[in-house]
């Protein structure tokens, strides 16, 4: 069993489903449980397996990630990978290339926050340099 698999799979906020809608903006599989979409805010909690990384990407609102359970990692884009285990909070800027995803060698589960959903846009880009993911340490 990989590391952490309990932790994320027990976690208080929901492993969630297969996370089929955005499957092809990820390296591995993930899974979504959204928490709460009212008032204008979007709460999920998103999981990943060991190796699984989103794209970068950006949103036109800020994106809170908290982690929840396991190891992962956050990017933006010009800065350096930051590793994030429970607890840890990172606020992406609005229209901020980045990516995040678990460590390779764990499971990882972080909360995503967005308010003023209703101004909210993705953009999906380019996957992240397998090289220099598998390098992270």
């Amino acid at each position: 069993m990989a590391r952490n698999e309990e932790e994320v799979k027990n976690c208080s906020f929901g492993f969630g489903e297969p996370n089929t809608a955005y499957a092809k903006y990820f390296t591995g599989e993930s899974y979504l449980n959204p928490l709460a979409n009212r008032a204008n805010c979007s709460i999920s909690n998103v999981s990943f397996e060991p190796g699984c990384i989103n794209h970068w990407h950006m949103h036109t609102v800020a994106q809170t990630l908290v982690c929840v359970a396991g190891e992962g990692w956050v990017q933006e884009e010009g800065k350096p990978a930051h590793k994030m285990t429970p607890g840890d909070v990172y606020v992406v800027a609005p229209n901020t290339k980045h990516w995040h995803g678990a460590a390779k060698d764990s499971w990882f589960a972080h909360l995503s926050i967005m308010a003023d959903t209703d101004k909210a846009k993705s953009t999906w880009l380019e996957p992240v340099d397998e090289d220099y993911y598998n390098n992270l340490k």
